[in-house]
């Protein structure tokens, strides 16, 4: 078939020309970077369509939130005074709400025609995590919910050192063991991420093993019930060797205890003449 023999609709000139002034607008939009622009344009005149359809979000109803504001929820959901029932992406409201910290989970649910559920499960405030002078509020899981804006949170215990959130709730668990120790506890400092080690708030230094602290931690104890052993004149208490307790006395100790020693040698060396 020739070309020239060739009949094209009669629409098809109008088209013709339709299609290359909307690519033509494309290429514009595109080279202008007016993308978004347009795109919140399109996106506003379909929502005020629902909208005059009855299908506005007349009611949010919210539960689960503690320490994140109703209003950073309302945001992160994507509930304005523009936005519609009928077009609210769900899924995409629930990952930007569990994008929050302090947010383990969400669900939101429409309740057509004009209703909104939001439920959220908040993680709970574990510990206080101290990195590189920095302190942060963390979750059981080891999430960084926030800073220490809020001074509620400093009755918390404090976990120091590079990896110490991930492994904060199984120590401090051994710890909760107990209570008598842990209450003594200024901090517990993480050791090139893989011993512990506790300072006390008289100033006592703890050394656990890396190995089986829960028995370390089962002897310390002990002798602090039969020698009182956390209150005595002592620096460090050295437990990671599994078959002895090392102990370094203060110089006012170590002082008191050498002249003792020498007291008692020239005691026995008169005894002796």
């Amino acid at each position: 078939m020739r070309m020239a023999d060739l009949r094209l609709p009669r629409w098809a000139g109008a088209a013709a020309s339709a299609l290359l002034i909307l690519a033509s607008i494309a290429y514009g939009v595109a080279k202008g970077g007016h993308g978004p622009m347009i795109v919140g344009f399109l996106t506003d005149a379909r929502d005020a369509a629902a909208k005059a359809a009855g299908f506005h979000i007349a009611a949010v109803s919210l539960s689960g939130e503690k320490q994140v504001s109703r209003a950073e929820i309302f945001a992160a959901a994507g509930v304005t005074d523009r936005a519609s029932l009928l077009f609210l992406d769900v899924d995409g409201a629930r990952a930007r709400l569990k994008a929050i910290p302090w947010i383990a989970d969400a669900t939101v649910r429409k309740l057509y025609p004009d209703r909104l559920q939001i439920t959220v499960t908040e993680r709970d405030a574990f510990a206080l995590w101290q990195l590189d002078g920095k302190v942060s509020v963390i979750s059981a899981d080891g999430t960084v919910v926030g800073g220490l804006a809020d001074w509620h949170f400093a009755h918390l215990p404090l976990v120091v050192g590079a990896g110490a959130a991930a492994q904060a709730r199984d120590f401090l668990g051994m710890l909760d063991a107990h209570p008598d120790i842990r209450q003594q506890v200024r901090a517990s400092v993480l050791v090139a991420q893989r011993r512990w080690n506790l300072k006390l708030k008289n100033g006592l230094d703890v050394r656990l093993p890396e190995a089986d602290v829960a028995r370390a931690l089962d002897t310390l104890a002990q002798l602090d019930r039969d020698k009182r052993l956390l209150t005595r004149d002592v620096t460090t208490i050295d437990l990671r060797l599994p078959d002895r307790v090392s102990v370094r006395l203060s110089d006012d100790a170590a002082q008191a205890r050498e002249d003792v020693l020498k007291d008692k040698k020239v005691k026995r060396k008169g005894g002796d003449a």
